[in-house]
């Protein structure tokens, strides 16, 4: 079966930190550059959205030491490991379910990386999370334009294929998998430009390069392949993995210096609240 099989064993949980933060440097850098976009010069309340494991949510606070700065995440196993003892920093951390997420207060930054593609129905979301914002409030977000680049092609086209004639998984779970769930940059700055008195909308790729066996099947294993490997029992979840693996060091082979590159675009948008 797969390479690595028995590591993955915790990826199957709702969110395995030590997975994700396999590539933590590289996560960090888009974090880092939509953060250097906020116009804001000294916010009073921060809310960090999807904060995982807390180490953005750290630098917000180093960033604008004045304010008041709350990571929110669904995960408990993310939310653990941002209360380490001995971890630095002075924010504080928030379980909630980001979909029904209620500040406590007005925010004067609404801040997101890499989180909220995995919640459907952008223009309710982002007409809520706008109305929280008082005047000159800011929303700052990221999030990956990955569902056309080839791995995740691959991640979907080897669900559907399937082993022996038959497709992986339930019906649901294949279409829940193929829904492209960030728009395009228009969407969202149409969406935000009427009421918006600063909007910036950009997008980057990174070129990344990673190291070790199976690089971009480690990526995507502790982001994108999430639903897929909660829904598949073992057996047909190390059958997928094998094939995915061997599909993907194809798409994506080393080069002569033992380095994959892979090549990852990002959306980003920060808005001001008129």
């Amino acid at each position: 079966m797969g390479d690595g099989a028995g590591e993955r064993a915790a990826a199957v949980r709702s969110w395995d930190p030590e997975q994700y933060l396999k590539f933590a440097d590289f996560r960090l850098r888009p974090a880092l550059d939509l953060m250097d976009r906020v116009p804001l010069r000294e916010p009073r309340l921060i809310y960090d959205l999807g904060c995982g494991s807390g180490n953005v949510t750290r630098l917000l606070a180093e960033r604008w030491p004045g304010a008041e700065v709350v990571g929110v995440d669904h995960s408990p196993e993310m939310l653990a490991q941002a209360r380490t003892p001995g971890a630095p920093g002075r924010a504080r951390w928030q379980l909630a379910d980001l979909a029904e997420w209620e500040p406590e207060a007005a925010p004067t930054l609404l801040y997101s990386n890499a989180a909220l593609q995995w919640l459907p129905g952008h223009r309710e979301l982002f007409d809520r999370l706008w109305s929280l914002l008082p005047a000159g409030g800011c929303l700052a977000v990221q999030a990956p334009l990955s569902w056309d680049q080839p791995s995740h092609r691959l991640l979907r086209e080897t669900l559907a294929a399937g082993a022996g004639g038959a497709p992986f998984g339930s019906a649901e779970l294949r279409r829940q998998v193929a829904r492209r769930w960030v728009h395009p940059p228009e969407f969202y700055y149409d969406l935000l430009a009427p009421c918006a008195a600063h909007l910036d909308v950009w997008t980057s790729e990174y070129l990344h390069a990673l190291r070790g066996p199976n690089p971009v099947l480690e990526w995507i294993t502790g982001t994108s392949l999430r639903p897929i490997l909660r829904s598949l029992d073992d057996r047909a979840r190390e059958t997928y993995l094998d094939l995915l693996r061997r599909r993907l060091n194809r798409a994506y082979p080393a080069g002569a210096d033992g380095v994959t590159r892979y090549p990852f675009r990002r959306l980003f948008f920060v808005a001001v609240r008129r």
